[in-house]
């Protein structure tokens, strides 16, 4: 049987290519709003953090119709660390649209998501978005595509896709780059036309693989994923597989069957091949498990998701000011809330520690931990996370790191900072020309010579600067790397920075704390260009004296002081660090407070 009044597809691009603004044309033309409502701009972006950082960091499906058909949308994250998402998304739809800047063109992720689409057979439509760029290119991009696909190996059907210039923000699309149409009308068309219509067997015994897991305190876990055979209905007895065997198969019920219309989940009764459905009151079910009929349990085969490349140790929070602002504090609920994050993060590796109160989280990259991170603290949980150190294999007796391929674009002046730094990194130079006065270069890179490195690339390219990178496979172990040149400053006791002190410590470094901040002894105060740690009294006052001198009353004037951001400060961190995350404050401290005991590790290590 196939469906023609259904299409499920993809939305797949680069960081910033402007997949979610493009979805929000489509609800609007879709008929999904009432002519007169008011939209927020993203819609699709409805997390917090989301919202704040301008990033998808979860896939979310939505549906639109279009002379009578339903078109199911999955708007999938642009950044690498998120790739999971977008594997795992795939599975549910059967062809993507491929959105490229017309300025940019084809970028790291771009390669990474069309290579895992072309993998499953997907049929693709190029939309070179932003056409009304000033620097559009829009002839070349096109080409750049096309070099892209034969590049991947893609077959006779996805060489032959069909190109669309569109600008997503006005809802403008044409096969003409130089003259839109004022509609969408092209997209919508090429996507009847051109995506094959789902198929299979209605009459046949139910399959439905679970390709995303939502949560709700009400109804527990969700399952999310299509039906790939028979029919699906409510109150329905059916078995729960998986295909890897990881558990047995078991007995369940589905209490709630939902369909996605517009933005809102629609109760029904029953779907059928090729809908995507949301499914509630199975108990343990998780990402790759199978829905099948009772009378033949047959799992579905899940697509192998890439391992993480980084790790970070949580830990409960240890710090004399422990337990001050956090809600969640425990062990055991820092334990629970982990575990629970496996359900929807695919991408994510949790494992017990060296101790019991210690846990190792693996993900993709520092972005996607650093998300995890945010989002417990924003719940009100008060942990402690080591430095990120990246997992290293040992294949055939040789030690194997994970690298990166890094695309670097800056200015012509600012070349030969950016590839010193990255030479003393263990960078290898693999490409490099110019476009107009600015250098697009390409260089391979172990993935732990990167950490802490934006920052300084900011720096060094004045801000004008771009630096996007993939993961690229494993390779030897390519020796020592200096991860910090420079030291902390120390806060010699616990007490309240004051304006003396500050003025007094800030000779030694830059701060990272104003006047009033309650400071504990081993905490960072502040960062010192020497490559040693120097200990700070930042809680000292000026001695009071019955003698005034010319001048010595004048305000202390202090240089405004550096606040570090959740990314920055975990790039900041040395190995003997660590980063105290609560609710209200993230500080960096060390992992053995008292001076004088950290004095005699260090001899000892030495």
């Amino acid at each position: 049987m196939i469906r023609t009044d259904l299409r499920n597809i993809a939305i797949i691009a680069h960081v910033d290519h402007g997949k979610t603004t493009l979805v929000d044309e489509m609800l609007k033309q879709g008929g999904v709003y009432r002519e007169n409502q008011v939209v927020e701009e993203r819609v699709m972006d409805n997390n917090e953090l989301e919202r704040e950082r301008g990033i998808t960091i979860l896939a979310k499906n939505t549906s639109v119709y279009y002379k009578g058909v339903k078109i199911n949308i999955v708007d999938t994250p642009g950044h690498a660390d998120f790739g999971g998402e977008v594997e795992r998304i795939l599975k549910m739809v059967d062809g993507v649209i491929l959105l490229v800047d017309a300025a940019e063109g084809p970028m790291p992720q771009t390669r990474f998501v069309l290579q895992k689409a072309l993998a499953l057979k997907h049929r693709v439509i190029i939309v070179v978005n932003k056409v009304d760029r000033p620097d559009a290119r829009l002839e070349e991009v096109p080409e750049e595509v096309l070099e892209l696909l034969l590049e991947l190996d893609a077959d006779v059907d996805q060489l032959d896709s069909p190109v669309i210039f569109c600008s997503g923000r006005e809802g403008k699309a044409s096969l003409s780059p130089y003259e839109l149409e004022p509609n969408l009308n092209i997209l919508f068309e090429t996507i009847l036309d051109y995506i094959p219509a789902p198929q299979g067997d209605e009459n046949g015994e139910l399959q439905t693989l679970v390709s995303s897991i939502d949560y709700n305190d009400y109804v527990g876990r969700i399952a999310i994923g299509r039906v790939e055979r028979g029919m699906v209905k409510t109150n329905q007895e059916v078995m729960v597989c998986d295909y890897m065997e990881r558990k047995a198969p078991y007995r369940s019920k589905i209490v709630t069957l939902y369909q996605f219309d517009g933005l809102r989940r629609t109760p029904v009764d029953s779907a059928r091949v090729g809908d995507i459905v949301c499914i509630s009151g199975i108990e343990n079910i998780t990402i790759g498990d199978t829905i099948t009929s009772m009378t033949a349990p047959e799992p579905l085969p899940f697509v192998s998701i890439d391992e993480p490349t980084v790790e970070m140790t949580f830990s409960v929070n240890d710090s004399p000011f422990a337990g001050r602002e956090g809600k969640f504090v425990t062990t055991r609920q820092l334990r629970d809330r982990l575990y629970k994050e496996l359900l929807r993060n695919v991408s994510l590796r949790v494992e017990d520690g060296e101790t019991t109160d210690q846990f190792k989280v693996a993900g993709r990259g520092e972005m996607h931990l650093s998300i995890l991170i945010e989002t417990m603290r924003r719940e009100g949980y008060e942990f402690s996370v080591s430095t990120p150190r990246v997992l290293f294999k040992e294949e055939e007796g040789v030690l194997k790191e994970p690298m990166e391929h890094v695309y670097i674009d800056v200015p012509e002046d600012c070349v030969d900072a950016v590839m010193e730094k990255l030479g003393a990194r263990k960078g290898e130079l693999l490409h490099m020309n110019a476009a107009g006065n600015r250098m697009k270069i390409e260089y391979n890179i172990p993935a732990r010579g990167l950490f802490g490195y934006r920052n300084e690339f900011l720096t060094d390219t004045k801000g004008e600067g771009t630096l996007n990178t993939i993961f690229n496979g494993y390779e030897p172990f390519k020796g020592e790397i200096t991860r910090r040149n420079t030291g902390s400053l120390i806060a010699f006791e616990t007490g309240e920075a004051v304006t003396y002190g500050l003025y007094n410590a800030q000779e030694r470094g830059a701060l990272f704390i104003p006047p009033g901040t309650p400071v504990y002894e081993g905490m960072i105060v502040g960062v010192s260009p020497k490559s040693e740690d120097i200990t700070v009294n930042v809680c000292k006052k000026k001695q009071l004296t019955n003698t005034r001198a010319s001048g010595s009353d004048d305000a202390l004037r202090l240089i405004p002081y550096k606040r570090l951001s959740l990314e920055e400060a975990i790039e900041f961190l040395a190995e003997d660090e660590l980063l105290e995350v609560t609710p209200k404050n993230i500080r960096l401290r060390k992992r053995i407070l008292n001076h004088e005991l950290r004095m005699k590790a260090l001899k000892s290590k030495n």
